[in-house]
Order: structure tokens, then sequence, then C-alpha cells
């Protein structure tokens, strides 16, 4: 039997701050029990797939080898301008003047994650 993906974990030095922008970013709540000061936080996804935020010791220091990519329910470039208002950082602006591309922002721990075109915005270059 084949194996299912239950967390998505990410490194941080503030599991409770890093797991409020992610809800904010999602939507999803972070749940009543994770507190500030706790070791890890997490968000439910869809399909019970957590995002789970995990306090280590030491900082990001280089590019992360997995990321997140968001297709939002919004224009990408809308999401992309209400993502950057919460506190996420622009490291690569990959759209181009057709509408298509993506953009690689980053959250406050600078864990890059990719903003993709809305589902509507796919279909309407189809």
């Amino acid at each position: 039997m084949p194996s299912s993906v239950l967390h998505v974990s990410v490194d941080c030095a503030d599991p409770y701050q890093l797991c409020q922008f992610w809800s904010e970013v999602t939507g999803k709540p972070v749940p009543e029990e994770d507190q500030p000061g706790d070791d890890e936080c997490g968000i439910e996804l869809e399909g019970g797939i957590d995002l789970l935020f995990l306090r280590v010791p030491e900082p990001k220091t280089v590019k992360n080898r997995l990321h997140v990519c968001l297709q939002p329910d919004i224009a990408r470039d809308d999401e992309v301008e209400r993502i950057l208002g919460l506190g996420a950082t622009l490291v690569n602006d990959l759209r181009k003047p057709d509408g298509t591309g993506w953009a690689v922002l980053a959250d406050p721990e600078g864990n890059e994650f990719c903003v993709l075109r809305s589902a509507a915005e796919r279909a309407a270059t189809s």
C-alpha cells in the first residue's frame, strides 16, 4: 500500500507567528490549542493535510528544495499584492506580459513559495 502525505513541515524560528501568516494566506484557522511559544503549530489544508511549522535553532540559509505553489481564487496579481500586504516579500517576478507566469514570494522567515494564475485566468488563455 502506498504512503499518504500527512504534514508538509516548515522549519522556522517562531512557529506560532509563521502559522498566523499562513493562516491569513490560506484562510484556514490556527487551532485554539496552538499558542505563542509553542514548538510546533499547524493549519489543516484541504484533504486533511497539515501545514506544520516546527521550531529549529538554526536560521534559513539557502533556497528551499521544496516549496508550496498557491492557486488563488482571485486574479494572480491581486493575490500577490494581498500576500505582500501580509508581510511576504517578492523574491522573483516571473510574470509575463501575456499574463502567464508566476511570482515567487517569501514568507516572513524567508521560505519561498509561488503564486500561480487562478483557474479562471488559466482557462481564459487556453
